[in-house]
């Protein structure tokens, strides 16, 4: 891996710098699975709760360090905060009363044989919460919160789909719904592309601390991609049938096609000389267009005239 370019805003780093990460994490068997909508629920349930346990996690770091100067500009628990929304939908697709859901089977069950990505998680994001400098802490959020954002709308279309959930009404699917940066009301994709954008804005100012901080950002941000590609690990893909391909869940650059100078000259000369053809030659008009007519029929068999046998 190349060094980076430390003089880039974090935001750009990370992008950058997670590339490689985000496509291993994206093709993992248990994403696919997930993703295809082909789990059952007993199983989709069960990767919410271990979502659950990691979002609590790291959002009661979050809130230890609200005031951490790398941490504080992207700090908003009202807006971003999953934990809550995944209990909610938890209780929903279990059908009992949100106060009892980690009484059922499945929670308990989950307790007893914890998987061992989903402890490593944890135990990662409380490293980073009592060591001296939180800052790390900040690639969590990135990695989690940017790729909700970005994936959430697609992710909760194939969900409801899949389990016969009520899209109108959210239930079951708060996990995947935001509300507005300065407003309680639910946020559209426009508004979703403006959350993004001051969660960025916050990473950049968060790195104008230091390239330390900046390169710790990075790095924890690839763990925080491997962690990911483990829980996703920890899901029985094996119950999954014929997955279809996986949308991207955290979002990339798109590829802007280009094209060479000289073929951009060569078309611009093309047009001009057409131009200047049907003007100068008397093409323009009713009387031109049949002159030009005229003339493509005699090339027409000028050409077949001169055509090899």
């Amino acid at each position: 891996m190349s060094t980076p370019d430390l003089s880039l805003p974090l935001a750009t780093l990370l992008r950058e710098g997670t590339r490689k990460a985000h496509e291993t994490v994206e093709s993992s068997p248990g994403a696919v699975a997930l993703l295809s909508g082909r789990l059952p629920k007993e199983e989709y349930v069960r990767y919410l709760m271990m979502l659950w346990h990691v979002y609590n996690a790291f959002e009661q770091a979050l809130e230890q360090h609200a005031t951490h100067p790398t941490l504080e500009p992207t700090y908003n628990p009202t807006l971003l905060a999953r934990g809550p929304p995944l209990s909610a939908d938890i209780a929903h697709l279990l059908d009992v009363p949100e106060a009892s859901w980690k009484s059922h089977s499945i929670y308990l069950a989950l307790l007893k044989d914890t998987p061992p990505m989903l402890k490593a998680y944890i135990d990662r994001v409380h490293e980073l919460a009592q060591s001296s400098d939180p800052s790390p802490l900040l690639a969590h959020a990135y990695v989690r919160y940017l790729g909700d954002l970005s994936g959430g709308q697609t992710i909760r279309r194939i969900i409801g789909k899949a389990y016969g959930l009520d899209e109108a009404s959210g239930e079951g699917l708060s996990f995947y719904a935001f509300k507005e940066l300065k407003s309680t009301k639910p946020a559209m994709q426009g508004e979703m592309k403006r959350i993004k954008e001051w969660f960025r804005d916050g990473m950049n100012k968060a790195g104008e601390q230091g390239d330390d901080v900046k390169a710790s950002v990075v790095r924890e941000a690839n763990t925080a991609f491997d962690l990911n590609t483990g829980l996703f690990s920890a899901i029985n893909a094996e119950l999954a049938e014929e997955p279809k391909e996986i949308p991207s869940i955290i979002e990339q650059p798109s590829e802007e096609k280009r094209y060479p100078l000289h073929q951009i000259i060569s078309v611009v000369a093309a047009v001009c000389l057409a131009h200047f053809i049907l003007v100068t030659g008397g093409f323009t008009g009713d009387r031109g267009y049949q002159k030009l007519l005229a003339v493509q029929q005699w090339f027409s068999q000028f050409s077949a005239s001169s055509t090899p046998e």
